[in-house]
C-alpha cells in the first residue's frame, strides 16, 4: 500500500502569521499519526516563512514514524531578524545533524512561492552525487524531486539516489481541467515504468488531493509514497483532521 506523509508547512504558516506557539506543529504531527498517517514531511526554506529549522529538531525528538525533510540541497545558512525565530543553519548541515528516515531534494529557489520543477540532471548531476553519496554515509534515504521525463530518471538511478519524487503538479492541473488529462497520466505510468526498470523506488507530490489520488494510484501500482500539504489542511477545515487522514487513506486504495 502507498504510505501517507502528511506535510505540515501549512500548520506552521497558519502559526507563524501571530507571534504565537499555536497551532503546535508537534502536536498535530502526532493527531495525524494517531488518525493513520504513515509519516511526516516537512520543507523548511531559508526565510523559515512556515517550517523552521527549531520544528525539524522538535519532531526528530518527538515522533515515532518515518520524517521526510525535503529542501534545497544548495541553501545557504541565513541569519534571521525576527525576535525569537532562530537562525537558518544550510540544509545540508540541518541533514547531518538531524538524520531523517528520509531526506528529498529539492531544486527550489529562495524567492520560489513553492516547488515547481524537478531537477535537470544534465546540469547538477555532478554537484548532486558528492550529496548522495554523503546521505548513503549518514544512513539517510535519498528522493530526488523529478518530473516524469525518462531520461532524466535514467540518470537519477545513475546517480544513485534510492527514490525520486514526481512533481505532480501538471498531473493535477490536467486533472481540474480535464484537458491532456490522459497524455498527462500515460507520461506518469511511463515514467513510474521506467524507474522501476531502472530498480530506483517512487514517491510522487505537489498538489494531490483526495480526488485525483485513486486514479494516480491506479497507473502507478509502484507508487510508495506520496506527500500531501496543501489540500489536506484544507480538508482538515472542511471535515476535521481525523477524518482528512482516514479520508486519504482511503482513496490511495481505491
Amino acid at each position: 500500500m502507498t504510505a501517507l506523509s502528511i506535510n505540515l508547512n501549512k500548520i506552521a504558516l497558519i502559526r507563524n502569521s501571530r507571534d504565537t506557539i499555536y497551532p503546535c506543529v508537534v502536536k498535530h504531527a502526532e493527531m495525524c499519526l494517531a488518525a493513520g498517517a504513515d509519516g511526516i514531511t516537512v520543507h523548511p526554506r531559508p526565510d523559515q516563512r512556515h517550517i523552521r529549522a527549531d520544528d525539524c529538531f522538535e519532531l526528530a525528538n518527538a515522533i515515532d514514524a518515518e520524517f521526510n525533510i525535503e529542501g534545497n540541497p544548495f541553501a545557504a545558512p541565513m541569519h534571521s531578524n525576527r525576535s525569537g525565530v532562530s537562525d537558518y543553519p544550510g540544509f545540508m548541515p540541518l541533514i547531518r545533524q538531524i538524520k531523517p528516515a528520509q531526506c528529498t531534494l529539492v531544486p527550489d529557489s529562495d524567492s520560489q512561492l513553492t516547488s515547481d520543477h524537478g531537477f535537470d540532471l544534465h546540469q547538477d548531476f555532478d554537484r548532486l552525487k558528492p550529496i548522495i553519496d554523503e546521505l548513503k554515509e549518514l544512513g539517510v534515504r535519498s528522493s530526488l524531486f523529478m518530473d516524469p521525463i525518462p531520461e532524466q530518471i535514467e540518470l537519477a538511478a545513475k546517480l544513485g539516489s534510492d527514490r525520486i519524487e514526481l512533481y505532480t503538479g501538471p498531473y493535477a492541473a490536467a486533472f481540474d481541467s480535464q484537458q491532456g488529462l490522459k497524455e498527462s497520466i500515460d507520461n506518469f505510468a511511463e515514467a513510474a515504468r521506467v524507474a522501476a526498470a531502472c530498480g530506483i523506488e517512487l514517491n510522487a507530490g505537489h498538489d494531490l488531493n483526495i480526488h485525483n489520488l485513486p486514479l494516480f494510484c491506479q497507473r502507478l501500482p509502484n507508487l510508495l509514497e506520496v506527500s500531501i500539504g496543501h489540500a489536506f489542511t484544507v480538508d482538515c477545515i472542511e471535515m476535521g483532521l481525523v477524518n482528512a487522514v482516514q479520508a486519504y487513506r482511503l482513496a490511495l486504495t481505491q
